[in-house]
């Protein structure tokens, strides 16, 4: 196992003030903007990783933004073959952007420099180890990148055209490691704006509910895997100068040897033990200012709650997992936070709500601010689930009812009766069932669905699916387990730290993971519905759905970044005969967070 401990700080800080300033800058073609190309950074352990820094023209000393990724410092975002979808739907949203940018240096899932720049800004780009043009071992997420970040910020703090203040901006990965880096706490890190970024890696990343997240090994071998340092046959192309900008190259048995499968380690990995421990960062160690900007379809607030930061902020929104970061409004966002943190400015970013939550409904969305997540004036309602009848209500299920499902089959569905007032459910939400199975284990997929008057589902925009109900859930029956210390009212914790075989035909009480919480107000007459089964939830071709306003995105095709499959199940185990009880002593329901005053 590769050493987790830092070097002594001085070592770091003697590195950090012995590095060049800059390259030679390269011309951009951006007024006032320079450009250090593919400047080198020395690591703890002797390796050089390349970093780009875009810096004003004019002379002084700037905040820094710094983001480390692995989908290259110098890969286009417009003509990437792995990003075009992502492009198309940002130029579809913002028609206009590349009129106030040039967009030359858009990268994927990364702050526009020239934005940041023109307003006084420095912004760092690193490739991460074993990826573009820095060498080494490529495996994300791990101590030793995570290390590799520290003390690229600290190198930051200390060159001459720093303010000695450094802050995080990025989406997706280039969220979920500020989280970990924060919490090794090195010097000159101010500020951190993850933007939708997981930060429990068992539990968000790796396995849904105990259930293998299959999803990651389109992510590795179509966007990390090309850019990896020594791949000659990578289709990116360097968009700075040409040719490609992944270094020397390397054999298919040195590349091979030279990547760490993230997928292959969560598999030689399926409870939640030390592997993971290194890659969840420790909150109480995460002290810098922070905004978090969470999704309801995407990850969300557990990197809020987690942090032990005394100024933080929480910002849930709705819309697809890119364009949303890219607005002007988002821009606006991002901007105060840091003019506030790194500059000193006094905008009055102390006065900005704690929470604020975009509520979603069929026809739109409405903004909401608040003191507290979950928002004050919430109260958990349970919505009892009846087997005999397939319906759902707040009231008591006396007569006890058992329905059985197909573990490959469509499983059950729950539906309420329409409602009769409009009603908000906004905060994190719960399934408790009674379950048994033929045979010793069983995955429980739970969709949380809304009805219009027409009996057609509407539908939210997703990560990269334009269509998702509104909250998905996961279990593996074996993995059941609850911490009742960590659990709270709203949510049980799994530890995932053993496998409890099922006793064929014995019911027992489980509670479904939930990573994300949800938003709706449900007009009158529409009704909820809760649908269980043994695979996952999704509308196939012809279904009957209907698109909620909630985000209105010209090119909503599904990307393909992530897709929710598992073909790993076994059959014999996972393709039994599932049963829900309910009613009298075997109580299931679906807890929904009632908001009570608005």
């Amino acid at each position: 196992m590769r050493s987790t401990k830092l070097l002594p700080l001085a070592f770091t800080l003697a590195l950090a003030v012995a590095q060049p300033s800059w390259a030679e800058p390269a011309k951009t073609g951006v007024p006032g903007m320079l450009f250090d190309h593919d400047v080198p950074v020395t690591m703890t352990d002797g390796l050089q990783l390349r970093v780009n820094i875009y810096r004003p023209e004019k002379p002084g000393r700037y905040p820094v933004l710094m983001l480390m990724g692995p989908y290259g410092k110098d890969t286009s975002l417009v003509d990437a073959p792995a990003y075009k979808t992502s492009w198309a739907k940002l130029i579809a949203k913002y028609p206009d952007l590349c009129k106030t940018s040039s967009c030359r240096y858009i990268r994927f899932e990364a702050p526009d420099p020239e934005r940041w720049v023109a307003n006084g800004y420095i912004v760092i780009h690193a490739d991460v180890r074993g990826a573009g043009a820095s060498p080494g071992v490529l495996d994300p997420f791990s101590p030793r990148e995570t290390q590799d970040y520290a003390t690229l910020i600290t190198w930051a703090a200390h060159q001459p055209w720093s303010s000695g203040k450094v802050g995080l901006l990025g989406t997706s990965f280039q969220a979920i490691n500020q989280y970990q880096v924060a919490a090794l706490q090195p010097e000159g890190l101010a500020a951190i704006l993850p933007w939708e970024g997981a930060y429990d890696q068992y539990r968000e990343i790796a396995y849904y509910g105990g259930i293998l997240n299959v999803a990651w090994e389109y992510w590795w071998t179509h966007q990390v895997v090309p850019n990896q340092n020594g791949n000659a046959e990578t289709p990116l192309v360097d968009s700075i100068n040409g040719g490609k900008d992944t270094g020397a190259p390397l054999s298919p048995d040195v590349l091979k040897q030279n990547r760490v499968d993230p997928v292959e380690a969560f598999a030689r990995h399926p409870f939640d033990d030390a592997y993971y421990h290194q890659r969840t960062p420790d909150g109480s160690r995460i002290t810098v200012p922070l905004l978090d900007v969470a999704n309801w379809t995407d990850w969300s607030t557990e990197g809020y709650r987690a942090a032990a930061s005394k100024q933080k902020w929480l910002r849930i929104q709705t819309g697809d997992h890119m364009t949303p970061f890219y607005s002007e409004e988002s821009l606006a966002l991002q901007k105060r936070f840091f003019d506030h943190f790194l500059e000193g400015v006094n905008n009055g970013w102390e006065k900005e709500p704690r929470v604020a939550v975009q509520v979603r409904r069929p026809d739109g969305t409405t903004w909401r601010s608040a003191s507290a997540w979950p928002l004050p004036g919430t109260r958990l309602e349970r919505w009892n689930l009846d087997a005999a009848t397939g319906s759902m209500s707040p009231a008591p299920v006396i007569a006890a009812a058992e329905k059985s499902y197909p573990g490959s089959g469509d499983g059950l569905t729950f539906t309420s009766a329409p409602f009769d007032e409009e009603t908000e459910f906004t905060g994190p939400i719960g399934v408790r069932l009674w379950v048994s199975s033929s045979t010793k284990d069983m995955d429980v997929f739970a969709a949380v669905r809304l009805i219009d008057p027409q009996g057609r589902d509407v539908t939210f925009m997703g990560n990269s699916d334009p269509n998702v109900p509104l909250g998905l859930g996961y279990l593996r029956v074996s993995q059941r387990a609850v911490d009742p210390a960590r659990s709270t009212e709203y949510t049980s914790f799994h530890p995932h730290l053993a496998f409890e075989p099922m006793t064929p035909g014995q019911l027992y009480p489980v509670d479904v993971e939930f990573t994300e919480p949800t938003s709706i107000v449900i007009p009158k007459g529409y009704r909820l519905a809760l649908t269980i089964q043994g695979k996952d939830f999704g509308y196939g071709p012809g279904a009957n759905t209907v698109r909620a306003k909630d985000y209105d995105l010209p090119n909503s095709n599904n990307s393909g970044l992530f897709f929710a499959a598992h073909p790993n199940r076994a059959p014999a185990v996972y393709g039994g005969t599932n049963t829900v009880a309910t009613g009298g002593e075997h109580a299931s329901y679906l807890l929904l967070p009632r908001i009570t005053a608005r």
